[in-house]
């Protein structure tokens, strides 16, 4: 075939193929109602949910990092400052 019937052929595919229906979805193309449009809407509902859950996932464990890091860091203070010595006398045991 000569080149120029390939490209009739191929602008031809072009023209039937690219149809205006074809060429975009019910919500691109304007049909709100449409079982299409509230499939889409689902499944970005879906999405966020899938990606809201893991971020406050993300959250908890941290903000549960800060509590027990405070925690620790305070028993670790009264552990340090703290702790009883019985083995000298105190100011109130004096005679």
């Amino acid at each position: 075939m000569k080149r120029s019937t390939l490209i009739l052929i191929a602008a031809a595919a072009f023209l039937v193929m690219g149809t205006l229906d074809s060429s975009a979805c019910a919500t691109c193309f304007g049909r709100t109602d449409s079982r299409l449009a509230e499939g889409m809407n689902m499944g970005i509902l879906a999405l966020l949910a899938v990606i809201g859950s893991v971020l406050a996932g993300i959250v908890c464990f941290f903000v549960y990092v800060a509590k027990r890091s405070a925690t620790c860091a305070a028993e670790e203070a009264f552990n340090d400052e703290g702790s009883l010595d019985f083995t000298e006398d105190s100011p109130t045991d004096k005679d």
